[in-house]
């Protein structure tokens, strides 16, 4: 088999890296203090992040969904505004997303080339990876992963259309993105009627219409078919109560499938380029556990905060050895106080109308914060809400954490 050779390609190596605890989220207080979590958000780099979890996962991940750069070498805010006029992107208030920019295309390809290696030798041996791309990389992927899996374990090709504007008037409309599934070995798995869907009406008209319809092939009308290797999923901008404002947001339906086809109800499914994290909501929605993780702390903060409104089970929120996530804004932290009204804790803050989430912990131990409550900036232009209600003691020291719309946290106690 032919393979991609390029200047700076080299033998991938597993890097030394270690995962510490950060917090243990308790979506609306559902196992508060007492349930250990077996899901994971995991803030760092992800080729740390999967060497730090062989020891635990090495070879027992049922289901990857890879989202990575598309190598459109290009920067993407995240929408933080509320209220803002949908169809005029000029009033937005916005904040750094992600930068998919790269020196060329050898970097970009050191980059994924020794994940996707981690990602293999993280599935199970009946696991199945799907990596999603554009044309921009695709083409280059497919032959790494021939590589690291053989090319005998392609099982599709999945081409995700979608409609929308498009400044482009010298080509055709860029309008699909490719999805490479690749399995771990002959055996996988794939739950062919989980995701059946039904017969379009003309083709139940024409079967129940003529006995000779299909050259003598009547398919089980009322069962369903199975889907073709082309999939018409609406992009978030168009799915109103989906959207988070980060780049590139992944439909949940698209998720859906992907994760019905190739799990099983307590398999585990791991996103190392979470984003949004549609991937880790989806999955704790269809009863999977889930590894989910990104560089980027407003990727995690949006995951966490769309994990905690979908009421997926307790998790641990982790960062690698080494590095200080909680940054604490002295600012932000003086500008908040705390008020306690027996059972209520009240946020009183400077700028309230900048508050994007806050947590508490009414037990703090002073090791990990267990987060009871939460919460939420609302999707709509009004506040949050500056009162959570606790259950403790009178006499245990409550401990709030806050973060801003500007991704500015604040650390105080009562």
């Amino acid at each position: 088999m032919p393979s991609l050779t390029w200047a700076t390609k080299s033998t991938p190596v597993t890097p030394e890296a270690a995962l510490v605890m950060d917090s243990i989220v308790y979506p609306q207080g559902s196992g508060y203090p007492g349930v250990s979590p077996e899901n994971q958000l995991i803030l760092g780099d992800n080729l740390q992040v999967m060497a730090a979890l062989l020891p635990q996962f090495e070879g027992k991940i049922n289901l990857i969904y890879a989202d990575p750069p598309f190598f459109t070498n290009r920067r993407y805010p995240m929408r933080i505004g509320r209220g803002e006029d949908s169809r005029n992107p000029g009033v937005w208030q916005l904040a750094e997303g992600y930068p998919d920019h790269w020196k060329d295309l050898d970097a970009y390809l050191d980059m994924l080339y020794p994940r996707l290696s981690l990602m293999h030798r993280l599935l199970a041996p009946t696991g199945t990876l799907y990596l999603h791309l554009d044309w921009h990389a695709s083409a280059y992927a497919r032959l790494i992963l021939d590589e690291i899996f053989g090319s005998g374990r392609l099982l599709n090709e999945i081409v995700w259309i979608y409609h929308g504007p498009s400044p482009i008037r010298s080509a055709f409309n860029r309008k699909h993105d490719t999805i490479l599934v690749y399995t771990k070995s002959e055996k996988y798995t794939f739950n062919v009627d989980d995701i059946r869907q039904p017969y379009n009406p003309v083709t139940v008209r024409t079967f129940q219409s003529s006995t000779k319809a299909g050259f003598g092939k009547v398919p089980d009308l009322k069962r369903g078919k199975v889907p073709e290797d082309w999939w018409y999923f609406p992009v978030v901008a168009r799915l109103h109560l989906e959207r988070s404002g980060y780049p590139t947001q992944k439909p949940e339906a698209l998720l859906e499938r992907i994760i019905r086809a190739s799990t099983n109800p307590g398999d585990r499914v791991a996103d190392f380029f979470c984003g949004s994290g549609t991937t880790a909501v989806v999955s704790a929605k269809l009863g999977r556990g889930y590894v989910a993780t990104d560089l980027s702390f407003r990727a995690v903060h949006t995951t966490r905060t769309r994990l905690i409104q979908a009421g997926s089970p307790p998790f641990s929120l982790q960062h690698l050895k080494g590095s200080d996530p909680e940054i604490i804004d002295r600012d932000l932290s003086a500008s908040l106080r705390l008020e306690r009204d027996g059972q209520m804790v009240r946020l009183v803050a400077q700028h309230p109308e900048t508050i994007d989430y806050w947590e508490i912990d009414p037990g703090w131990d002073g090791l990990i914060f267990r987060s009871a409550s939460q919460a939420i900036r609302p999707r709509k232009k009004e506040a949050i809400t500056d009162r959570l209600a606790i259950q403790s003691s009178s006499n245990s020291e409550v401990c709030a954490r806050v973060v801003d719309i500007h991704g500015r946290r604040g650390w105080l106690k009562w």
